[in-house]
């Protein structure tokens, strides 16, 4: 866990360009934000669930766009302070109210696959 108030130096080198958190480190290289590392896993350990390939173009279209929004909500919730986070906050309440309804009665966003929305929404259900 890093304390984004005090950042270690350990995550200051491996994400010289954020200085934020998630970094995936592998064979001591970093790889950074949700999205990519979640690709990068997947290309790399060739699952046999892909998590971020749905098999249907417009599924992955939509999955993108929702994790891109709550990644991007997350960031301004994190960064921003007073009326501008709790603006960030309201945006991410009624974002996973909508969310809430999509996912219904399945098991996952994607039916019955756990996918790479379900691992990009998994801090908001803490």
């Amino acid at each position: 866990e890093e304390n984004m108030l005090d950042k270690s130096p350990m995550l200051l080198q491996m994400n010289l360009v954020h200085k934020m958190v998630p970094v995936l480190i592998h064979n001591g290289k970093p790889i950074c934000e949700s999205l990519v590392i979640l690709q990068y896993i997947n290309e790399v350990w060739k699952l046999s669930f892909p998590i971020c390939c749905p098999l249907i173009l417009n599924h992955l279209s939509q999955a993108r766009f929702w994790a891109d929004f709550i990644c991007d909500s997350g960031k301004r919730i994190l960064m921003a302070k007073g009326e501008v986070q709790e603006g960030a906050k309201k945006e991410m309440i009624e974002c996973l109210k909508i969310l809430e309804g999509e996912i219904g009665d399945k098991l996952y966003f994607g039916g019955e696959k756990f996918e790479f929305l379900d691992i990009e929404t998994l801090p908001c259900s803490a």
